[in-house]
């Protein structure tokens, strides 16, 4: 059989809005990003989602808890779902990081972790969702290490290369896990 995951970053923070990388730090919706939580409800309450799973992070957890209020959709929060560990650097200015995203694919942030150890978490959380959903529609709200880590496990795409790449964002990505 197959699991579909639909994949969704978590709504838009005010850390985002100032250019700042919180990293492992939680985080808040800003007005505008709990109105796109609740935009995100509208759009996946009826999508034949079977369960939804969230970082653990402040932000994802305020998304998924925005968006399904009520819904009666079972949400799981799990932290391997976490943002990378950018260790003494998170809360910093986003293009104070930016420079050194390629060098951390494999050498971790000061007091951090790299981004093939994120995507390594994630890796485990798709065996586990794998051998417990098999046959279900799930749905991942998280952020843009695991968009990295899903085109990586998934599609093949070289990390190195996603981690410099512009994040476009969608309304949701979807994948099929055999």
């Amino acid at each position: 059989m197959v699991v579909q995951l639909v994949y969704e970053t978590h709504s838009i923070t005010v850390d985002n809005e100032r250019g700042i990388a919180t990293g492992w730090l939680p985080g808040q919706l800003s007005a505008r990003g709990r109105a796109l939580a609740a935009e995100l409800g509208r759009r996946r309450r009826d999508d034949g989602i079977d369960a939804v799973f969230a970082s653990d992070l402040m932000r994802a957890v305020q998304t998924a808890t925005i968006a399904f209020a009520n819904s009666g959709i079972p949400m799981r929060l799990d932290r391997r779902l976490r943002e990378c560990d950018y260790g003494v650097r998170n809360g910093q200015p986003v293009a104070k990081l930016a420079p050194e995203k390629r060098a951390r694919v494999d050498v971790p942030w000061p007091g951090g972790e790299s981004w093939r150890d994120a995507v390594a978490r994630l890796a485990d959380f798709l065996v586990d969702l794998k051998r417990d959903r098999d046959g279900c529609r799930v749905l991942v709200i998280a952020h843009s290490a695991q968009r990295f880590g899903l085109r990586h496990l998934i599609e093949g795409v070289p990390l190195e290369d996603l981690v410099d790449a512009p994040f476009g964002w969608q309304k949701g990505w979807e994948y099929r896990l055999e």
